[in-house]
């Protein structure tokens, strides 16, 4: 009997171990299951995995995420909300209006283009401008002429003024001093100029030439020393307090404007930049060998803001809904197949809805299912909520 139980107790002894190790690997297997994690790309959630890594499509690292979790909602506290700067809007009922947007380009207005030339033969002593892109004031001297042409007519408008005071009752004098004069000014000569070479009496063969207008020097075509003919162009101004706005436009397009319609436009892609033009003339014939008319319009262009060869949007008129649940276009959250809006529903609860569009205007979305008016949608920082859910839940699925 006494060998019996010894036996028993050996076999115990000798499966404990065994039963230890099994128990202790279920627990870890318990543990290992309760610690598991899933890994999502930020910038691509379709992406995931249960191991650490890094996202075959863009190369960052993979984060954790708790897959576990079913909520369909973030919470947020007031802080958060502040610093991520999210805003809301109840959704609401109204018109909106259709555009077609069609690319253009902002050009020089040639109406403030000032091509500036010598108006006599000589040699350039002084070149006062000498590089392009610099800013020229109306009346600011441009450049110092030789002209022995000028030093003839000076002495010639000397002399005739002589004789009109030594003659002052002869009213031919009188002309042809008048003449004389004229002749200066046509050839660029100013009153204050010849007021001065009056007091002094004495010609000079090297006159001095000033900017006719205001402007921004786009062009020079000489340099100091160069010697003119009647005529050379000296340099180019352009001018920037109004500008063209030009657009290639198709014909089905053209039957939705009208000269001396006004249009929006935004420019150089930014959606608070939004100008208006008066369209002043669409081409009545197609361009060479294509199907494209040109439509044109002046913009105005305080502080000089906007720059030639800046693109421009403008946006066509096609007609306007009355009676529309909308939304803030960037409000909306576009994907793939599906775009969803974010729902505060208080609390600090901000919960995804997934909504179907319809007509799209410049600002405004048609929400056509998902919405009902009352609801408050996030406006600003949507998309910080949606990296925000994708980081903590991973990707979201309608």
């Amino acid at each position: 009997m006494n060998r019996k139980k010894f036996i028993q107790v050996l076999l115990l002894t000798s499966a404990m171990p065994s039963l230890l190790w099994v128990a202790c690997n279920k627990q870890k297997g318990q543990q290992t299951t309760a610690v598991e994690a899933t890994f999502t790309c930020p910038m691509h959630p379709q992406i995931v995995q249960d191991h650490p890594g890094t996202c075959p499509v863009c190369g960052m690292d993979l984060v954790p995420f708790d897959k576990n979790n079913k909520d369909k909602f973030l919470t947020l506290s007031a802080d958060q909300q502040a610093l991520a700067n999210i805003t809301s809007m109840a959704v609401g009922i109204g018109s909106l209006n259709n555009y077609t947007a069609i690319s253009g380009r902002l050009t020089v207005n040639p109406e403030q283009t000032n091509y500036i030339s010598s108006r006599n033969a000589g040699r350039i002593e002084d070149l006062y401008i000498k590089e392009t892109g610099i800013p020229v004031k109306r009346g600011q001297a441009i450049f110092r002429l030789y002209s022995e042409q000028l030093l003839a007519l000076q002495e010639e408008f000397l002399m005739t003024h002589k004789q009109t005071i030594e003659f002052s009752n002869d009213q031919r004098f009188a002309d042809i001093f008048k003449a004389a004069k004229q002749k200066l000014l046509l050839y660029g000569q100013t009153e204050s100029q010849l007021a001065s070479l009056l007091k002094d009496g004495k010609s000079s063969p090297y006159i001095t030439f000033y900017a006719p207008s205001s402007g921004i020097v786009a062009e020079l075509f000489v340099t100091e020393g160069q010697y003119l003919d009647e005529g050379s162009s000296i340099l180019r101004l352009e001018g920037y307090d109004t500008m063209w706005v030009e657009a290639d436009i198709y014909p089905r397009e053209a039957a939705y404007i009208k000269e001396g319609e006004e249009l929006k436009v935004l420019a150089n892609g930014d959606p608070n930049n939004l100008l208006t033009t008066k369209v002043q003339f669409i081409t009545p014939n197609y361009q060479s060998n294509t199907q494209i008319m040109q439509l044109r319009g002046s913009i105005s262009n305080k502080g000089h803001l906007l720059q030639v060869g800046m693109p421009a949007t403008i946006l066509l008129p096609k007609g306007e809904q009355n009676k529309v649940l909308m939304v803030p276009s960037k409000a909306i959250i576009r994907e793939e197949n599906q775009s969803h809006v974010w729902i505060a529903s208080g609390g600090g609860k901000f919960e995804p809805r997934f909504v179907e569009t319809g007509t799209e205007s410049f600002d405004d979305t048609e929400i056509i299912a998902g919405l009902t008016p009352g609801e408050k949608v996030v406006v600003s920082g949507a998309y910080l909520l949606y990296s925000e859910y994708v980081l903590k839940k991973g990707a979201l699925v309608n």
